[in-house]
Formats: C-alpha cells, structure tokens, sequence
C-alpha cells in the first residue's frame, strides 16, 4: 500500500462498465514525510473519498481486488482514508 493525497476528481461521461458507480480521482503519491513524490495519478475511489485528504492506495493486479467485479480496466484503487499519522522522531 501507498499513501497520497486527493488533489481533483474526474468527472467521466463514458467509462468502462465494470466502473459505474465508482468515481475516478487524481492522486498525488506522498513519501513517509507526506511530500509529494513523483506524477499525479488517476484511481479508482472505492471508499467516499475526498479532495484534500489523505488516501491509502493499491496499484497493479491487486487495484481490481476492492471491485465486486473480477477483471476491470483499473491501475489504481482507493482503500483507505487516513485520520492521522504518528511518526516516531528519532
């Protein structure tokens, strides 16, 4: 899992229909600083989330695992919105 943070929603007048009732949202990937790293991506929101907050995320084979379907065109899933994160300061 990976963490990141919702910076936009997509808004899809035709998408596969595997992905109907799931809305698409671009996420920026975090290092463990929650810096942003790397490209925005496109995933799947499988749990309500939001722009703004901060987001754990799958990718590959496993993105289709969330979906009550068993193959569908998708990089990314949505799994779990973060409330907090403690870091021990060494």
């Amino acid at each position: 899992m990976y963490l990141a943070r919702v910076i936009g929603t997509i808004w899809a007048t035709r998408k596969d229909e595997h992905l109907h009732g799931f809305k698409l949202q671009f996420i920026q990937p975090l290092n463990a600083e929650e810096q942003s790293v790397g490209s925005p991506i496109v995933a799947v929101d499988t749990v309500g989330a939001g722009p703004g907050e901060t987001v754990m995320y799958i990718t590959a084979r496993e993105a289709v695992i969330p979906l009550p379907v068993e193959m569908a065109p998708v990089d990314a899933s949505i799994v779990g919105i973060i409330d907090r994160i403690d870091r021990k300061v060494t």
